[in-house]
């Protein structure tokens, strides 16, 4: 097993930790929306047709003025994309208000709580964790396909962690507090470009020697 300070410490520097999301946003609005997107679909098939889109709808107003067929017919290579489209809508108007069309539109102050943000359309535990961490540095642990991956993969979770709730839960108590803004974007990124699902890049990854994974490929 990889002890996480021996990961983050060397995983790190390898990284861009300037980027904490390669989502493209123009503010937290747009952010937000692109995080609903991105579930089941990936971050490189969203940015394909996130630029059009927020530069006709980057606020709750321009959204809800572009509508739902039109923000249809922008997200339809997205999977699912009726019932995104359906909760983008719905979101937009649960945030309309007096700043709602401010091109560098921040969600309230009472949304930077998680229950509190999970009570708008289409954000759920990761969907908020996600926006929580990227946007306002909190210490939430976003679990999607690859941290759930690389969590079991490195021996950090077992088979009894099997939804991404279980998972974070463990993560948080097993990585030591001063990682936790970062766990996310750091094992995202390893996943997606070393440590693959099914080819992993051992020989250029940077913690190999410590790693004793059933999969690992050297």
């Amino acid at each position: 097993m990889i002890r996480p300070d021996i990961y983050f410490e060397n995983v790190c520097p390898t990284l861009n930790m300037n980027i904490r999301s390669e989502l493209y946003s123009v503010n937290e609005f747009t952010f937000a929306v692109a995080v609903i997107l991105s579930a089941q679909a990936t971050d490189k098939k969203v940015n394909e047709v996130t630029p059009a889109l927020f530069k006709i709808a980057p606020t709750p107003d321009k959204m809800l003025e572009l509508g739902l067929d039109e923000l249809k017919k922008h997200i339809r290579v997205i999977s699912f994309f009726n019932n995104k489209a359906n909760n983008i809508i719905k979101l937009a108007a649960q945030l309309k208000d007096k700043t709602s069309n401010n091109l560098d539109y921040k969600f309230p102050q009472k949304y930077h709580n998680r229950c509190e943000l999970m009570k708008l359309a289409g954000v759920g535990q990761k969907t908020a964790n996600v926006i929580m961490n990227v946007l306002w540095n909190a210490p939430n642990i976003g679990v999607d396909t690859h941290v759930f991956r690389l969590s079991h993969r490195f021996g950090w979770t077992n088979e009894a962690d099997n939804t991404p709730e279980k998972v974070e839960e463990k993560l948080l108590k097993f990585i030591p507090k001063k990682y936790h803004p970062i766990v996310n974007h750091v094992m995202v990124l390893h996943g997606r470009y070393t440590c693959k699902a099914l080819r992993p890049n051992c020989a250029n990854c940077p913690v190999q020697k410590w790693c004793n994974a059933k999969d690992k490929k050297m």
